[in-house]
């Protein structure tokens, strides 16, 4: 039997065994489970989150695979969201996860209550959404987008996401370590306030690298 001091001792030697306890009554909710997705699946889904829910309507497609790194060739044709939580679950035996083969907006009618909820979608319509959800149901929520070699992250609690300017806008060509880089940071937040501790709200990460190629990180204050 796998015991979890075992398998979280690495974890446990960062903040506790209570901590880490404390992990397995957190619900959380991935919204989309592409390239962000597919990555912040791979980096909570063995955290000790207790459950995950990955939402998303899509199927791989081969032009997918390479940067969306739950996905192998023989997925291609599958849902998205259930190729996701079969990866969690062979990881981590401790983990409750569900796929919602759904689009947002069937999915916020199921009414399920979260600690937190993750956008990993690729358009600024769901991400209205989901923040005038979030907002409804009182639970915070953190953004994140990738394009090129550029990306941002934003954990939402106050501000309103009604400060971007809300387009049919889609990225262009996506490095995929930018997508993995991004998500290892939403990630990272999102841990970090499951745990309890402290986390800088409601301000913008913009990361670019500029003509030198030096990677530079801008901080935007976010109004409500």
């Amino acid at each position: 039997m796998i015991k979890t001091a075992d398998y979280f001792n690495r974890q446990i030697q960062l903040w506790g065994e209570e901590t880490q306890a404390s992990l397995q009554h957190k619900k959380i909710a991935i919204i989309g489970s592409g390239g962000l997705g597919c990555s912040l699946a791979l980096a909570l889904g063995t955290s000790g989150i207790g459950q995950i829910d990955m939402v998303d309507f899509d199927t791989v497609s081969l032009h997918n695979i390479h940067r969306q790194v739950a996905f192998t060739l023989v997925d291609e044709g599958r849902s998205k969201a259930t190729v996701a939580v079969e990866m969690m679950k062979a990881k981590n035996p401790f983990i409750d996860a569900h796929a919602f083969t759904v689009n947002f907006e069937e999915f916020k009618l199921l009414n399920r209550n979260y600690d937190l909820i993750l956008d990993a979608t690729d358009n600024f319509f769901t991400r209205e959404s989901i923040d005038n959800y979030a907002k409804t149901i009182h639970t915070p929520w953190i953004y994140a987008s990738v394009e090129e070699f550029n990306g941002q992250v934003c954990f939402f609690e106050n501000a309103s996401f009604q400060v971007f300017n809300i387009s049919n806008h889609t990225p262009r060509g996506i490095t995929a370590p930018i997508v993995m880089h991004i998500a290892s940071l939403q990630a990272t937040l999102a841990l970090r306030y499951l745990a309890g501790l402290s986390v800088v709200k409601d301000k913008l990460y913009y990361l670019y690298f500029n003509n030198e190629g030096e990677l530079m990180t801008q901080k935007f204050g976010m109004p409500s």
